[in-house]
């Protein structure tokens, strides 16, 4: 059986971790961005592509191709998405669309695409939906986010639900603070704006988790790959927090 995973946002960070982890398990991948991340895809034997996940004819032309390239696919791994921060009273409309293409209607488009082959994969069919725990919880200062955030966790359980007879599941992943480029800049964002140390800056985004530290991207990819796995196809329309207890 060709089992061939289609994962957006893997140029890096959680993407590029699950790419890793499915390439482990002997998945056939499609690799995406808005550059084609080639380098992880000759590592790994992989597909890339480049997509714009904000645009239709995109998202269709890097279905078309991955279907050419590695066959229909089983498994999505919606991972892309981004972060503005701003006040709410400062949050433009510009803004607000703009964590909501991203960040929502991108995920749609995605799951519209690839539809039609998770459910002719049945059983083996996955969505999985990389969310966060602003799925979970409000945070300030990022409302378009966490509005964003909340509707892919909404659009998990429907497509759960239509899915369910199919045999095929979709589930939602939501890590706390990760180990990633977005936290990174957000460290720097702080230290530029308060003066305040790296290890300062850096507790500032550890303090929610009662573990006291950020995520590690191969945390997030470890539950992806298990919604993958045979053994999660009873898991259908969950939200599985990676926050080390931050949202209980």
């Amino acid at each position: 059986m060709i089992r061939h995973a289609f994962i957006t946002g893997a140029s890096r960070g959680i993407g590029a971790a699950v790419a890793r982890a499915l390439a482990e398990d002997g998945w056939r991948l499609t690799l995406t961005g808005r550059e084609a991340p080639t380098a992880l895809a000759a590592e790994l034997d992989a597909f890339a592509v480049a997509m714009d996940q904000t645009d239709a004819d995109s998202v269709g032309a890097a279905f078309v191709a991955a279907r050419l390239a590695q066959g229909p696919v089983m498994a999505l791994v919606n991972n892309a998405g981004a972060v503005q921060t701003a006040p709410f009273g400062k949050t433009t409309p510009e803004l607000w669309q703009r964590m909501l293409d991203v960040n929502l209607s991108g995920p749609f488009r995605c799951c519209h695409a690839a539809l039609p082959d998770i459910v002719a994969a049945g059983a083996h069919g996955r969505i999985v939906n990389i969310a966060s725990t602003a799925a979970l919880k409000g945070y300030a200062y990022v409302s378009a986010y966490v509005a964003a955030k909340h509707g892919v966790l909404g659009l998990t359980r429907s497509l759960a639900l239509e899915l369910a007879k199919s045999g095929a599941t979709a589930n939602a992943v939501c890590p706390g603070y990760t180990e990633t480029d977005i936290v990174r800049e957000g460290i720097a964002n702080v230290m530029s704006k308060t003066g305040r140390s790296e290890a300062e800056a850096r507790a500032g985004f550890t303090q929610s988790n009662p573990q006291g530290r950020l995520v590690q991207p191969e945390e997030v990819a470890s539950a992806v790959r298990w919604l993958c796995s045979a053994g999660a196809a009873s898991v259908n329309g969950q939200a599985i927090a990676v926050c080390g207890g931050e949202t209980t």
